[in-house]
């Protein structure tokens, strides 16, 4: 009889642990969703930000669109028309730093917004090259390129440091910004064959902070 109740108070005790472990496991991914779904709407508000700012260009060819690849990223597609290079250099021409000095600043006081200035993880400068030449080759050459934009958008920022804030908007740029050459990675094509004219582009990829990356840096500022 003894025994029996020992069992039956040992059985409850593990249901009760049981339902409250469930209990924790939806609490949780639920919390986990909700986190996800506030970087989600965090994007689509950037986006639409971005595309009211950088309406000028989407005429032009320029593109601002969700990352399919990334549910937390959006990336700016700039056409080789408007930011051209010489073929195998990676020097900026006159109409691409023309191009820089008008969008750069918008792409700047769109993110410095106080309202997503604490969102933005990074601002990466991807140069894409298309499918002629070597792996080794296109690689380089797309890294140089997206080094050189990432240079002149310093320089730009620079020349305006004297306006109002323009400084420390400089300073958080420079903090998310970083360049990535892709090679003929991730080539653009039309009905199965290679676009090389789309291929060569520069994305501007922004990436909005993971619920993870607000914990971390919280926990750093409070070290």
């Amino acid at each position: 009889m003894h025994e029996d109740a020992d069992s039956g108070i040992a059985n409850s005790f593990t249901d009760l642990m049981t339902s409250l472990a469930v209990i924790f496991i939806l609490l949780l991914c639920a919390f986990m969703n909700n986190a996800f779904e506030e970087g989600q709407n965090t994007r689509i508000k950037i986006l639409q930000k971005l595309e009211q700012q950088l309406k000028d260009y989407l005429v032009k060819g320029v593109k601002v669109e969700a990352d399919p690849n990334d549910p937390l990223a959006l990336l700016i597609l700039v056409p080789e028309g408007l930011l051209e290079f010489q073929l195998d250099r990676s020097e900026i021409p006159a109409k691409g730093v023309e191009f820089l000095g008008a969008f750069i600043p918008k792409l700047t006081d769109t993110i410095y917004d106080k309202e997503f200035r604490n969102d933005i993880s990074s601002v990466v400068v991807e140069g894409h090259t298309d499918s002629w030449g070597s792996d080794t080759h296109n690689l380089e050459l797309s890294q140089s390129r997206s080094m050189a934009v990432v240079s002149k958008c310093i320089n730009i920022l620079e020349e305006q440091d004297n306006a109002g804030d323009r400084n420390e908007k400089k300073d958080y740029f420079l903090r998310v910004l970083s360049a990535s050459g892709r090679g003929k990675q991730d080539l653009m094509t039309i009905n199965g064959k290679e676009d090389h004219q789309q291929s060569r582009r520069v994305v501007f990829k922004i990436r909005v902070r993971s619920f993870e990356e607000k914990k971390i840096e919280k926990r750093l500022d409070n070290a």
